[in-house]
């Protein structure tokens, strides 16, 4: 097919507090391509898990979409849900992996079990099917002797195996996309390198589409084919990744960067970002990076839009200034 797989077009999404409205996210725009690899970075409370329930269709009361489109190869997907049709959608075109194996999965349900409810579900199979399917997945991931383990638990298998069948059941249905929201956040290094090398190879396999949110730099380097970097609930900088981890243009993605220990930079002393990001009750009308901004002025105090810059975009009117020197 030609153009995106799935669209995200000025995106806003609220939550109800007793305290007032919170503006998770705020004029939020995406694009992915078929077999693409999308990276979307940046600190806790940015944004990039919110963005991923938006598009699987799981912002539900306090939250609620208050603007913008979700498209999937052009049919938006706002105000639907799997009774409404978008079953052959969710689940099956578009998968998730969630942040956490050890707490995805349920307790009291055999992997097997949890897996063959997906074919059931989105694929019509029979049970006997199913099950032949679920063993076909734990072995596509790596699970040795998966016929045996069909009729285990999830407290019968470690972290990174839990992770491999939160992956098995998200290609069940050979999607076009796949979500993966913080993947390898409660692993050790061995086993996210694994992980890692499995979606490359299913991606390759498959011609998967991923959207990647992690906070970590490293993963979005070795994986990604573009980047996305999302501040206070918007986006600020958007580019390929070489161009990002090479010349990054917003004095946030900067800091970012420079703030990530690399073996290739060891001589260089790394930097903190001072201060936190606003709180999104009353975010600011213009830069929300501006208090944090070493190279900040009055200027900036006016709304920063995305535009082109480079191979990418970015929000501010100072991009590609040096905001941090090297100490």
């Amino acid at each position: 097919m030609s153009g995106p797989l799935l669209e995200i077009d000025d995106l806003h999404v609220d939550f109800d507090t007793r305290a007032g409205t919170v503006k998770a996210l705020r004029g939020v725009s995406l694009s992915i391509a078929p077999g693409e690899t999308l990276g979307i970075v940046g600190e806790s409370g940015s944004g990039k898990s919110v963005t991923a329930q938006a598009v699987m269709g799981l912002i539900d009361v306090p939250g609620r979409i208050s603007g913008g489109e979700v498209r999937w190869r052009g049919q938006s997907l706002v105000g639907r849900s799997v009774a409404k049709g978008a079953r052959d959608i969710w689940g099956k075109d578009i998968t998730m992996v969630f942040q956490n194996p050890m707490t995805s999965l349920n307790p009291l349900m055999t992997i097997g079990d949890q897996i063959a409810e997906v074919v059931e579900i989105h694929l019509g199979l029979s049970r006997k099917a199913a099950r032949a399917r679920a063993a076909e997945l734990l072995a596509a991931v790596g699970i040795a002797g998966a016929a045996r383990r069909l009729d285990q638990y999830p407290h019968e298998f470690s972290g990174g195996m839990r992770q491999r069948v939160m992956i098995a059941m998200g290609i069940a249905c050979e999607p076009k996309l796949l979500v993966a929201d913080e993947p390898t956040t409660a692993l050790d290094v061995t086993i996210q390198a694994q992980i890692l090398e499995l979606l490359a190879e299913l991606q390759e396999k498959m011609g998967l589409a991923i959207v990647l949110i992690t906070h970590d730099l490293g993963i979005v380097a070795g994986l990604c084919h573009r980047v996305a970097v999302m501040y206070a609930g918007q986006i600020v900088e958007t580019g390929p990744v070489d161009d990002i981890f090479e010349a990054p243009s917003h004095p946030y993605t900067q800091g970012l960067i420079r703030s990530t220990p690399g073996l290739e930079a060891a001589e260089k002393r790394l930097i903190s970002i001072e201060g936190m990001p606003p709180g999104l009750l009353h975010p600011p009308s213009g830069c929300a990076f501006l208090p944090r901004c070493p190279i900040g002025d009055e200027g900036c105090r006016a709304p920063q839009a995305l535009h082109p810059f480079g191979a990418g975009t970015v929000a501010c009117r100072k991009a590609g200034e040096q905001a941090w020197r090297d100490a």
